[in-house]
């Protein structure tokens, strides 16, 4: 499957967006069979795994045979995404609650080393976890911006480099940053949250550029991704369903060696480019 353009902007074609999470092992979420079993056996670690995107992308990693650690900070909701996996008949024998606050660099130091005694090598991180958007620049808060930022910025930075060295050790790395369209955006009403994004979005190609820099042994591909709209905690209103972004989520993490690094991907499979990123023109299935 090859790259084309639809109005000047790269896509990935067939990236499906309306796949029923129950209906796995029929679709298996528009991976090929190779991709779909080069899953299975591989450990992955998703922050934000409690609900929306973040439980979605576990449940389907689950359905793939990978050991999952869930983390957030309400251990109540990572206890119900396994309960949803065992709904689907699912096992989750090989899937891990790991609840703690990434604002706490020492309960993330100690939420990796609970990682890292569990699995030889984290193949894939998944940094999802993030507070949305609360009063405009005039009106927000100066706890709650600190918060923010804390929570969507530093975090991702401060988690990637703790874990990577288990990462590493296995030669090979999938590091997903989930970012919103707001990183590009200037929406008023929530200026702090765009500033988030799009800091976050230099976060992801910064740390990739250096990181294969460092590391030039690794298979490292670590991408932005944009999931798009989707009924969430942070949108009840959405008529998608936060299983939309799974496709493209997986196709990223079972990416063979040589895949993009430090490049911009929305759900449906459009390639975008951000600042001095381009948009990554080969194939991606």
């Amino acid at each position: 499957m090859t790259v084309t353009e639809v109005s000047g902007v790269s896509v990935t074609p067939g990236i499906r967006q309306d796949l029923d999470p129950v209906e796995w092992k029929e679709h298996l979420y528009g991976l090929t069979k190779e991709r779909w079993d080069s899953l299975s056996g591989k450990s992955f670690w998703i922050t934000g795994a409690g609900t929306g995107y973040g439980r979605a992308m576990s449940v389907a990693l689950a359905s793939a045979g990978g050991k999952v650690f869930l983390s957030g900070r309400r251990k109540e909701k990572l206890l119900e995404s396994l309960e949803v996996m065992k709904r689907y008949g699912l096992s989750t024998d090989g899937c891990f609650v790991v609840d703690f606050d990434l604002t706490d660099i020492k309960q993330i130091k100690k939420a990796c080393t609970k990682v890292e005694t569990t699995c030889d090598s984290l193949y894939g991180l998944v940094n999802n976890a993030a507070l949305p958007p609360r009063a405009s620049l005039q009106e927000d808060t100066l706890e709650y911006w600190e918060r923010m930022f804390c929570t969507n910025v530093t975090a991702p930075w401060l988690l990637t480099r703790e874990i990577f060295p288990h990462m590493k050790a296995g030669g090979a790395a999938r590091v997903l940053f989930i970012t919103s369209e707001a990183g590009w955006a200037f929406t008023p009403g929530s200026g702090s949250y765009n500033m988030n994004k799009a800091a976050l979005n230099n976060l992801s190609a910064s740390m990739a550029a250096e990181y294969a820099e460092r590391f030039p042994n690794v298979d490292l591909q670590m991408n932005a991704l944009v999931p798009g709209e989707a009924r969430t905690e942070m949108n009840q209103g959405s008529p998608y369903r936060p299983c939309a972004v799974v496709s493209m989520t997986l196709i990223l993490l079972s990416h063979p060696n040589g895949g993009p690094n430090g490049r911009f991907f929305y759900r449906d499979g459009r390639h975008m480019p951000f600042t001095y990123a381009p948009r990554y023109n080969k194939h991606l299935i």
